[in-house]
C-alpha cells in the first residue's frame, strides 16, 4: 500500500511539474456569448495536469475542470477529444457553446458553436464526423415553452461548422443513442417521443423506425454492447420530480426484436451510460430519497454475460444530467452535471473513473 501512495504522489508530481513548465494560458478572460446568454471564458483556468496524473481512490479521480459550468449538455468522443456541447449553466439560459478538451495537453479550448441554444441532444462520432441528434430548443430558463427538435447536424473538421442534414422522424429530447456499423441508434426521450426507436445511416442521410422501446422513458443511460442496444433506468414523465424506472431493454439488430436483461439495482433517472472492459457501466443520477440533494452517487457495472448488475465505488460527486460519456485509454470522462435535482446547479467538475471490472 505505502509504495501505491509513494508511485501515486511520483506520478502526480511528475504531471504538475510538467503543466508547470509548459505555462497555463496567458491573457484576459473573454467575453462570449449564446442568444441571452453572456459568460466569460477564461483561457488562465482552461488547462491542467494531463489524465493519469492526479491521485485516485477506488478508481475515482478529477480531470481539469471545464471553464464553463454545465448541465443536461451532450457528451462525446470525436477524434481523441471530448466534446462537451450546449446544456446550460447555472441559471439554466440554454447555450449553443461548444467546449474541447484535448487530453494529450490537458487544455479546454472553444469548439464550433452549435447553430442555435440546444440542451437534452443526442451527440455521436461516425466515419470522422460528428452529429447532433434532437434535443431541445428554449424551456428551462428562457421563459418560452420548450420546443422538442427532429433536426440533425453534422460537423466535419474538413468543412468546419455544422451542416444541417435530414430530420429525424421524431421530436425529442433526453433521448439515447448508441453507434453500431456505423449507423447511430435512437431511442427514448421526453413525452411524446418516450416509446420512439429510430437509426439514422450517415453514408446515405437516410432514417429508419425500428420497433418501439418497449417502455417509454426519457433521461437513460444506453449503449452498444456486443452489437446490441442496451437501455436503462430513465424517468417516465418530462420532469425531475417522474417516477424513475429500473427497467433494463435490449435490442438485437440481427433479430429485430427486444428482449429483457437483469433490471437496475434501483430505479434510476438522470443517468449516463459508458462502455470499457466489455461491460456497461451507469453512473450517478436522480432517485435517492435518503440523499440531503436528492441524488445518488452510485455507480453499476452490469456484465453481459452474466446479465447481472454489480455495485461499484460511488462518484466522488453526485451528479445528473449528462447525455453521454467519453472514454479514452480505459477511462470514463464525466464533465459537468447538475449535483442538486432539477438543473440549475450546473458543475465544471469532470469526473474520472478506471474500472477494474472486466467483463470479457
Amino acid at each position: 500500500m505505502r509504495a501505491v501512495l509513494i508511485a501515486t504522489a511520483a506520478a502526480t508530481a511528475l504531471g504538475s511539474a510538467a503543466w508547470a513548465q509548459q505555462g497555463p494560458p496567458q491573457g484576459p478572460a473573454v467575453p462570449v456569448e449564446s442568444g441571452e446568454l453572456r459568460e466569460a471564458w477564461n483561457p488562465r483556468v482552461s488547462a491542467g495536469p494531463p489524465p493519469g496524473t492526479m491521485p485516485e481512490f477506488d478508481g475515482w479521480s478529477l480531470g481539469t475542470a471545464m471553464p464553463l459550468a454545465r448541465s443536461e449538455h451532450s457528451v462525446a468522443l470525436f477524434r481523441g477529444q471530448i466534446w462537451v456541447l450546449g446544456g446550460y449553466p447555472p441559471g439554466r439560459l440554454p447555450t449553443s457553446m461548444v467546449q474541447v478538451y484535448d487530453p494529450s495537453t490537458g487544455r479546454w479550448t472553444l469548439g464550433p458553436p452549435l447553430p442555435h441554444a440546444l440542451h437534452h441532444a443526442m451527440v455521436a462520432e461516425v466515419d470522422g464526423k460528428l452529429y447532433v441528434i434532437g434535443g431541445e430548443r428554449d424551456g428551462a430558463s428562457s421563459g418560452k415553452p420548450e420546443v422538442y427538435v427532429n433536426d440533425v447536424w453534422m460537423h466535419d473538421p474538413a468543412v468546419g461548422g455544422w451542416v444541417p442534414r435530414g430530420p429525424m422522424p421524431t421530436p425529442r429530447s433526453g433521448g439515447g443513442k448508441a453507434v453500431i456499423d456505423g449507423k447511430i441508434y435512437v431511442a427514448g426521450g421526453r413525452p411524446p417521443g418516450g416509446h420512439a426507436f429510430e437509426v439514422y445511416d450517415p453514408a446515405t442521410d437516410s432514417r429508419e423506425r425500428l420497433p418501439d422501446l418497449p417502455t417509454q422513458r426519457n433521461h437513460l443511460a444506453m449503449v452498444a454492447l456486443n452489437g446490441k442496444v442496451i437501455v436503462a433506468g430513465g424517468r417516465f414523465g418530462p420532469g425531475a420530480g417522474a417516477e424513475r424506472t429500473d427497467v433494463v431493454e435490449i435490442f438485437d439488430p440481427a433479430t429485430g426484436a427486444w428482449s429483457r436483461g437483469a433490471p437496475l439495482p434501483a430505479p434510476r433517472g438522470g443517468i449516463t451510460g459508458a462502455v470499457v472492459n466489455g461491460c456497461m457501466f451507469v453512473f450517478g443520477g436522480e432517485g435517492e430519497p435518503t440523499h440531503v440533494l436528492g441524488l445518488t452517487p452510485t455507480t453499476y457495472g452490469y456484465h453481459p454475460g452474466e446479465d447481472r448488475w454489480t455495485q461499484l465505488p460511488d462518484l466522488p460527486i453526485a451528479v445528473h444530467g449528462l447525455k453521454g460519456s467519453a472514454v479514452i485509454d480505459g477511462r470514463v470522462f464525466l464533465p459537468g452535471g447538475a449535483v442538486t435535482i432539477g438543473g440549475n446547479t450546473g458543475t465544471n467538475a469532470m469526473q474520472v473513473y478506471r474500472p477494474e471490472m472486466s467483463c470479457g
